[in-house]
């Protein structure tokens, strides 16, 4: 019998990243050909984007799901694919790509459509944050905050949001938070809290020095008050993955919390603003994702 021809749906951010350089459906269409699957592709390009993929998912049915853009785009798909038998191959298009470099997904486009029909398909955990799902990190404080100015700029890239970062280290919001998780019960002051499942932003920085992706358990990274002029030592110990010899610095690893803040606060999931509040629930999702990844690499956030 002739083997069914492989079926892909590719999502695709059109705003993401500079495309203007590249003819992706072009591309696309060579690839396919070449390596003999099926496409379709669906843009990215109406207000309800959730519904429009839902409609092409129900009626193109694919095998593998590629996402074309950033941490955004990623994190959509994932929310509508995970706990079925779809695959995720990330195709980095975005401003940063935190997830794309998290699991070394190649930043060339061909080698990233390579993972279609040449990677290796791993599960890995989500968190669910609020009743929004995320692939990679959420967080409230310092970074959410920078995560709202920078989606505001018209600029994008690492320069611009260090151009956020330098003016909010004048403004250090402390915040008096509880944390209930797996019951016990913590009060702490803290700069930020980050809720991760994957290790580092997509600056390179190292939040999460012990994180895995795929253990069933996911970290509350608390970041605690510290002299203003120590936001140079904090940056350079996250950068140089030492993040975890700080004195202003703890982690918690956790399957289900209850963080209740002592004023409402900005929360962001994957880059995406949700808005203030003043409690947020998480909760793992073990194994809920199916990605393709490069059979050839070592995975050092996976556990084998």
């Amino acid at each position: 019998m002739e083997k069914t021809p492989l079926k892909v749906l590719f999502v695709i951010n059109h705003k993401a990243g500079d495309q203007k350089k590249l003819d992706v459906k072009k591309i696309i269409d060579q690839h396919s050909k070449k390596h003999h699957y099926q496409y379709n592709h669906c843009l990215m390009d109406e207000d309800d984007l959730e519904a429009k993929i839902s409609r092409e998912l129900t009626n193109y049915q694919p095998d593998i799901i590629a996402a074309l853009g950033g941490d955004g785009t990623v994190s959509l798909v994932s929310s509508l694919i995970y706990k079925t038998n779809i695959k995720l191959v990330i195709v980095p298009f975005g401003s940063a790509n935190g997830m794309a470099k998290e699991l070394q997904i190649p930043e060339d486009f061909n080698n990233s459509l390579d993972l279609i029909v040449k990677g290796k398909c791993v599960e890995i955990d989500l968190l669910k944050v609020n009743n929004e799902v995320s692939i990679h990190l959420a967080d409230i404080g310092i970074n959410a905050r920078i995560v709202k100015r920078f989606q505001m700029d018209k600029k994008r890239g690492l320069l611009t949001y260090a151009k956020h970062l330098f003016f909010e280290v004048f403004i250090l919001k402390t915040h008096r938070f509880k944390i209930e998780s797996d019951g016990n019960n913590i009060k702490t002051k803290a700069f930020s809290l980050t809720f991760a499942n994957a290790t580092k932003y997509g600056t390179g920085a190292v939040i999460n020095p012990t994180g895995k992706l795929n253990d069933g358990f996911f970290e509350i990274c608390i970041v605690k008050p510290f002299p203003k002029w120590h936001i140079f030592k904090i940056s350079w110990q996250m950068f140089n993955n030492t993040l975890a010899y700080s004195e202003f610095f703890e982690v918690l690893r956790c399957k289900k919390s209850l963080i209740t803040c002592s004023k409402k606060s900005t929360l962001q999931v994957d880059g995406e603003i949700i808005g203030k509040v003043k409690e947020i629930e998480l909760e793992i999702l073990p194994k809920a994702l199916k990605v393709m990844i490069d059979k050839n690499l070592i995975h050092p956030t996976l556990v084998n």
